[in-house]
């Protein structure tokens, strides 16, 4: 516990300094640069040639399926709504908003692997719909899902042209969320926040500072679950 507390300590002050390197036009390959470094420990180890640790794969040791997929007394989600839900927001903002291309659970048969219906982002769904969700999911593909939305998101981030970073999102773009139901009209909000972000304020949300908060709410429901 004392290592996860430091690990965070030390990700939310990697997390101002990336911060600051987006508000500056001056150092953009810097920026690029801090940016994988604060997403790579947030997915499995194996997103990146030189490994090293990661909060995602300490969240999994040792945990059996039961508790991966129950939802705490007094809790809301699951570990796998959590991760689930972070990589559908992962996959619909870096790929429909950033890059413009198809999300990765349209490539592949992700729907039929995860075996879950749900095409959105899960925000919106009530305990029931989470419960569902939580015990349908294939834990195998969803882990394997999650790593492909993360691989995708450096390969975008990667690419981006320095003047790019500060552009806002086009609007047609936003509009394929709706089109392609990745979020459902009654949390249309998400949308409005995505639509006032500059693609360098959404690289500091859903990819590095969202998959954080879930992360850190899965990290809780395993404590409960053990």
């Amino acid at each position: 516990m004392t290592e996860i507390k430091a690990f965070r300590r030390q990700w939310n002050e990697g997390q101002k300094t990336l911060r600051r390197a987006f508000s500056s036009s001056e150092s953009p390959d810097r920026a690029i640069e801090l940016f994988l470094g604060q997403h790579r420990v947030l997915h499995s180890a194996t997103i990146a040639p030189a490994g090293g640790w990661s909060y995602a794969d300490a969240i999994f040791e040792g945990l059996d399926e039961d508790a991966v997929r129950r939802i705490p007394s007094k809790r809301e989600h699951s570990v796998a709504w959590c991760v689930w839900h972070a990589a559908r927001i992962e996959d619909v903002t870096m790929n429909l908003l950033v890059a413009g291309s198809e999300q990765i659970l349209e490539r592949g048969g992700w729907v039929q692997r995860l075996k879950v219906a749900a095409r959105d982002t899960g925000n919106g769904m009530d305990v029931a719909a989470v419960n569902a969700l939580s015990q349908a999911i294939d834990l195998t593909e969803l882990r394997a899902y999650r790593l492909a939305v993360g691989r995708r998101t450096r390969e975008i981030v990667s690419k981006l042209q320095p003047a790019q970073l500060f552009e806002r999102v086009k609007p047609e773009r936003l509009e394929r969320i709706l089109a392609e139901g990745a979020v459902v009209r009654t949390e249309r909000g998400l949308i409005d926040y995505w639509s006032r972000r500059t693609i360098a304020g959404l690289l500091l949300m859903p990819p590095t500072r969202h998959n954080m908060v879930h992360l850190n709410e899965a990290w809780q429901l395993r404590r409960r679950a053990q």
